[in-house]
């Protein structure tokens, strides 16, 4: 499902600012579980004094480890990497704890970390934007000839939301940790997907507007307009229907107010003089 740019895969090496090496962070290696249990305290790394005088005295950013997940994963990332984002820069600027640095994240999932990482080195993450000269356009790159690759490359299997796009869990951790970069190519992915099945669009949706302050109305105009413009499937679908049965949510209220004002915009370009005057 990932490529071979995947942070889950490789670690990231002292040996170059933002090199990688060839070991993994994870149980495979001989890194397990049981070494980070009990579990510490949520966020937990060492001073920014600390960080500061290990960078100034060889050079290098020092490596922040970070325990993500329930099943205690593990990253490795390059101080002033992390730090990009807004909500590590404050969560180290003012951690006192001590050596060795370390970060838990508990309840966030390793596999869309693992995405905002590679975003914070690359500043894309797989699969990535790639430029096609013949059309001219941007699209996903290709996710592997096999079969459901490229299915999988794009979902995300949440235990209990059911099959969600990646983007836009993606797009809600982007919030979370502040990376409005991020935000907005997360946004750019999801317009380019194609053939998502209503099930998954409503389902992503739910989690959009639960993961996403009232104030961030982006990823939400995403999913009213993608069920507008695709309202002649929403008519016939069986789970539509189920949902509205079971509404009372906001997102069903903003989807009324926006198709009202479809409604509305309709009306007044067929009644504008310019329309008259063709008529």
């Amino acid at each position: 499902m990932f490529s071979k740019l995947n942070p889950t895969k490789q670690s990231f090496s002292k040996g170059s600012k933002h090199g990688r090496s060839n070991s993994s962070f994870n149980k495979e290696t001989g890194v397990s579980k049981r070494r980070h249990e009990p579990r510490r305290r949520a966020h937990s790394v060492a001073s920014p004094s600390t960080a500061s005088e290990a960078s100034l005295g060889s050079g290098i950013s020092p490596i922040i480890t970070l325990v993500v997940g329930h099943e205690h994963r593990l990253f490795a990332a390059h101080d002033d990497v992390l730090t990009r984002a807004p909500y590590f820069s404050e969560l180290l600027r003012y951690n006192i704890d001590q050596s060795p640095k370390r970060i838990a994240l508990p309840d966030e999932s390793p596999e869309i970390f693992s995405s905002v990482l590679e975003y914070l080195y690359k500043s894309d993450y797989y699969p990535c934007l790639v430029h096609n000269k013949k059309r001219n356009s941007w699209e996903l790159e290709p996710t592997g000839d096999a079969p459901g690759a490229g299915t999988e490359a794009i979902m995300y299997y949440h235990d209990s939301e059911g099959p969600l796009l990646k983007d836009t869990v993606v797009y809600c951790a982007a919030e979370k940790y502040g990376l409005e970069e991020l935000k907005r190519l997360a946004l750019r992915k999801q317009g380019l997907q194609s053939g998502v099945q209503c099930s998954t669009i409503l389902s992503s949706a739910r989690y959009a507007y639960a993961n996403t302050p009232d104030t961030d109305s982006k990823l939400r105009a995403h999913y009213l307009a993608l069920i507008i413009r695709s309202r002649s499937t929403f008519k016939r679908s069986g789970t539509m229907q189920l949902e509205m049965y079971n509404g009372g949510t906001q997102l069903f209220f903003d989807l009324f107010v926006a198709l009202c004002n479809h409604v509305d915009d309709v009306g007044a370009a067929s009644t504008s003089p310019r329309s008259n005057r063709h008529g």
